[in-house]
Order: C-alpha cells, then sequence, then structure tokens
C-alpha cells in the first residue's frame, strides 16, 4: 500500500452542526460510560439501538420512534458490558451484540419494538477466551458474523450451525476496527500495535500490513475504488487522516496465514 499525502484546504472548514429540536431527540438515555472505544449505537431502517448503562451485566436499548420511556424495557442477557452492536444488514430484526462476558450474541427484535425486557438470545456463540469487542456482518453472505476479542483473534461465525468456521490469527494485539470491502472478499483491520493489515478471509492470507510514519487507530474500504482511509498519528504523535491505495503483492515479512478452524 501506498499513502497518498494530500494538502487541500477543506471546503467543510467554516460549516457547523446545529442541534436537533426538542421533538427529533430521545431524552433520558442512560448511556453506557464504559471506556471501551466503539460506537455504542447502531440504526437500520426500523429500530435505534443503544448500548446503556446497567450494573450487574450489559444491556442495550432497541428505540422504533417517538419519545423515551424512563422504564422502557431493553435487551439484557449478558453477564457483563456490551461493547458493540450491530444489525443483521439482510434481517431488519436481527441485531448481534458482543461482551465482556466473552460471548457474541444474536437477538431477534419482535415487530414494533419490545414490549418487556429480553433476556433470551436467538444464539450465543462462544469461541473467544477473553472479552469481544467489535463485531461485523459479511456485507455480502447472509448469517456471517466476524468477531474480534481480546485474545487478538478473529472468528468467522456460520450462525445456520452457531459455530466459528474459520480464525484469523495474524494480530499481535487488540483489533481495533474492522472494514470490509464492497464484496466482501478482504477485511481490514486496525491494531493496538498500530498496523494497518488487509486480510483475505476466506483463507486466512494478510495481503497487506504497514505501519510506517502512520500509527493507525481507525481503518475504512472507500466502496470499490480500492483505496482505504485511515486515522491515526504520525511518529511525532501529530493527528493524521491517510487515504492509500491498495496493492496486491504480499510484503515478504508478514505471515501468510492465519489458523484453520475447519469448513
Amino acid at each position: 500500500m501506498s499513502w497518498r499525502p494530500t494538502y487541500r484546504s477543506s471546503k467543510f472548514r467554516n460549516v457547523y452542526g446545529k442541534v436537533g429540536n426538542r421533538e427529533h431527540c430521545f431524552d433520558g438515555i442512560p448511556i453506557t460510560k464504559n471506556v471501551h472505544d466503539n460506537h455504542f449505537c447502531a440504526v437500520n431502517a426500523k429500530f435505534l439501538a443503544i448500548v446503556t448503562e446497567s450494573a450487574g451485566g450489559g444491556s442495550f436499548l432497541v428505540i422504533p420512534s417517538g419519545r423515551l420511556d424512563p422504564h422502557y424495557p431493553k435487551v439484557c442477557g449478558h453477564q457483563g458490558n456490551v461493547l458493540d452492536i450491530k444489525w443483521n444488514p439482510f434481517i431488519e430484526n436481527i441485531v448481534a451484540s458482543c461482551s465482556e462476558d466473552s460471548s457474541v450474541r444474536i437477538w431477534e427484535i419482535p415487530e414494533g419494538g419490545l414490549k418487556r425486557n429480553m433476556t433470551e438470545a436467538v444464539l450465543e456463540l462462544y469461541g473467544h477466551s477473553r472479552r469481544v469487542g467489535l463485531i461485523e456482518w459479511h456485507p455480502t453472505t447472509s448469517g456471517i458474523l466476524f468477531s474480534a476479542g481480546y485474545d487478538y483473534k478473529i472468528l468467522i461465525w456460520n450462525l445456520e450451525i452457531g459455530e466459528p468456521v474459520k480464525m484469523i490469527d495474524c494480530h499481535t494485539d487488540v483489533i481495533l476496527c474492522m472494514s470490509f470491502n464492497t464484496d466482501g472478499s478482504l477485511v481490514a483491520t486496525s491494531c493496538k500495535d498500530k498496523k494497518l493489515r488487509v486480510i483475505e478471509p476466506r483463507s486466512g492470507r494478510v495481503l497487506q500490513a504497514n505501519c510506517k510514519n502512520h500509527k493507525v487507530n481507525r481503518v475504512v474500504f472507500l466502496g470499490n475504488v480500492k483505496r482505504l482511509l485511515t486515522t491515526g498519528v504520525s511518529r511525532w504523535n501529530t493527528r493524521q487522516v491517510a487515504l492509500w491505495d491498495q496493492v496486491s503483492a504480499p510484503p515478504p515479512d508478514v505471515p501468510k496465514s492465519g489458523a484453520q478452524l475447519g469448513h
């Protein structure tokens, strides 16, 4: 990957946001105070899901519309804090969550939203040895979910059988971010070791790994233009946004594959 520095002045330099009207806002939501670096919310065409502060486990709200009642029911089946939630891109009522209890859970939200607390998940997935910080649905294949844990591993789950079908084990520290290209043939990750990796999920091969002059925190594929955008810091700890070209040749000093679990 080659980095293309850009020096043009931003046309958004003097653009300012405006606070929404009160009738368009949700009040009284006890948003989580967890220090894990994540979005803690997810939205689709039907629902808004928000991770909330709770005692004795982890929970999140699923809000259809309108003002929020203080006693609005929650999804509260986890035994630890919820660290990430993602809606299924193919089925609008299905949401996945992961937690400090080392599990990934799949929930089916009823039409019209929750009428009472939901504690029973459709699936409970256990495979990580430490807490799970990230989950991502495969963008083109229904029933395939990726999870990244504090055991430095990415598990690829087949939800039809409820088991991991592959483990990607090429990271040396906690994985901070995952992003797919449009057809799901590649996944880019950022890691606490400050490296950007481009991985082929089917084989587990690391196609690219880079950490020179730019310590990566976040990464996203830019559609199908074969470019990636990252945020991070320079070797002098100045904040940076970098644009990368995707190159196919693998570097010689990077592990070529991850561990295989089956199928």
